[in-house]
């Protein structure tokens, strides 16, 4: 045996105790040269900085790993079927933004391309919700990107009040009681809107078997200090898209001239490709304006949105600032000033790089995964909330079927689905729905049917297991999964004035 080599007896004995006479604690305590790993230098022996800047420099290497070791911490966005937001791009997309984050999109005079790239895409996006089309004389319609729809609803609130506002003046009549008539399962970006711009909200409340506004209700609602409606084009609760059309025909038939703004955050990019006869979107004479969120259905990294007005009439002139002082004469009509580029490029990247067959393509294998889910669900036992065939955004909502002996319920469910890295929300319906408890999976692109299969496996592992516990058990590790495993129950930096984590605190 030439590989074995023995080691005599003594030898050994001498040495190890030679060694163990000498032993004695040795750090390194030597300024770093940074010809060690990462996780040699000082750097990784200490918190990160957390309150106040550091004195001196860490060199670039350290500070990436250390930040990305620490956003390891996060959960992955692709388990994370709660969102909407798109987690996935193709590389040469991702490539493309990234050579765009210096650029300030506002800058349209040291940036005209990406100004450019802009409109062909407030173009597209227009007729794909048939916006009429020519810009003479005032005609055709007029759209900007945002950051998000949030930002876009924003906008479209504003231009309703002051449109409103200005015929009321004209007509010599008051107008400090502006409202909005909208459904109670709004986002709540629409409660943002509202509260900001002193708007009065007139809701029409969902009820335990209906989850979208009711048309005869909601014109109903109607008054002189209406500002304006709106249709949720694949509500956040349950995906259901709300009537447009018979809305806009009540409206007729009253010989009201109330607009409609339709909130298409999400069904803006998968109704058009999926149902495209079903009539939601310019084509009815009362829709003034529609937003749509890139980031979500239009397949681009967070934030982008946009908002699309029916013709100039309806974007009052005074709300457009005209400014020179980046060095053109431009118009301007949002809430920020800079804005990078790199998300309506990425944006521009996916509309001419899948066209219009590659999302319908997508499109419809996340309505095929809907559909495949809603039903296994539906087979386990659970009532399904959420609309199947393209009649509502490709998501599943569900809820589990009454039961009074059952030790358990969604947010239980929710927990187990969370140890097992899945992010699926439990949450409670609308107002006045007796507080309707229910999850919901949202399919996003990257969501494959393997990737679902996983999921209804380890629901059926979560329901097996909490089946097997008691009330109690169940309770203590709902406790204690909210309080170690959830970020809102480790939070410590909420300000104490506030309930929610909306702004960040100064120790």
């Amino acid at each position: 045996m030439v590989h074995l080599s023995a080691i005599p007896q003594d030898e050994v004995d001498d040495k190890l105790t030679q060694s163990l006479k000498k032993a004695h604690l040795q750090l390194a305590n030597d300024d770093d040269n940074f010809a060690t790993s990462v996780y040699g230098s000082r750097f990784a022996a200490h918190d990160l900085p957390r309150h106040e800047m550091p004195e001196s420099e860490m060199p670039k290497e350290v500070a990436y790993r250390m930040i990305k070791d620490e956003l390891s911490l996060d959960g992955n966005p692709m388990l994370n079927l709660a969102s909407f937001v798109t987690t996935y791009m193709e590389e040469e997309a991702e490539k493309l933004m990234a050579e765009s984050f210096s650029k300030n999109f506002i800058d349209y005079e040291e940036y005209p391309q990406s100004a450019d790239i802009q409109n062909r895409c407030v173009s597209m996006i227009g007729r794909l919700f048939h916006a009429p089309q020519g810009e003479e004389n005032g005609a055709g319609a007029v759209g900007t990107s945002c950051v998000g729809s949030s930002e876009a609803i924003m906008l479209a609130v504003l231009a309703m009040k002051k449109r409103w506002k200005n015929k009321r003046i004209a007509a010599g009549k008051p107008w400090d009681k502006p409202n909005l008539v909208m459904s109670s399962a709004v986002q709540v970006c629409w409660e943002k809107a509202t509260r900001y711009f002193e708007v009065d909200e007139k809701l029409v409340y969902c009820t335990e078997d209906r989850y979208v506004i009711d048309p005869e209700e909601t014109v109903n609602l109607v008054d002189e200090n209406t500002i304006g409606i709106c249709a949720i084009l694949g509500t956040t609760y349950t995906g259901e898209y709300e009537d447009v059309k018979a809305v806009n025909d009540l409206l007729n038939k009253k010989g009201l001239d109330t607009p409609i703004h339709v909130d298409a955050a999400s069904g803006g990019f998968v109704t058009p490709f999926v149902i495209p006869d079903l009539e939601w979107d310019f084509r009815l004479d009362h829709v003034v304006s529609i937003n749509v969120s890139g980031h979500k259905y239009g397949l681009v990294y967070p934030g982008v949105g946009w908002v699309i007005w029916r013709g100039a009439e309806y974007l009052p002139k005074e709300l457009v600032f005209n400014i020179n002082y980046l060095g053109a004469d431009q118009a301007s009509f949002t809430l920020n000033f800079s804005k990078g580029a790199s998300q309506v490029i990425g944006q521009y990247y996916q509309l001419i790089r899948l066209g219009k067959h590659g999302y319908r393509a997508i499109m419809s294998n996340l309505t095929r995964t809907a559909n495949y889910l809603s039903d296994s669900l539906e087979n386990m036992g659970f009532i399904i909330m959420s609309k199947k065939n393209g009649e509502g955004l490709p998501l599943v909502a569900f809820r589990l079927m009454p039961d009074e002996d059952r030790n358990y319920d969604e947010f239980a469910l929710a927990h187990q689905l969370r140890v097992r890295g899945w992010v699926v929300p439990a949450y409670t319906m609308a107002p006045n729905t007796k507080n309707l408890k229910m999850l919901r999976v949202v399919v996003r692109e990257d969501f494959t049917r393997a990737r679902c299969d996983a999921l209804i496996a380890d629901i059926k592992l979560g329901q097996q297991l909490l089946e097997q516990m008691d009330k109690e058990s169940i309770q203590k590790q709902q406790e204690f999964i909210h309080k170690n495993h959830t970020a809102s129950g480790k939070a410590t930096h909420n300000h104490p004035k506030y309930r929610v984590r909306s702004c960040a605190t100064i120790p």
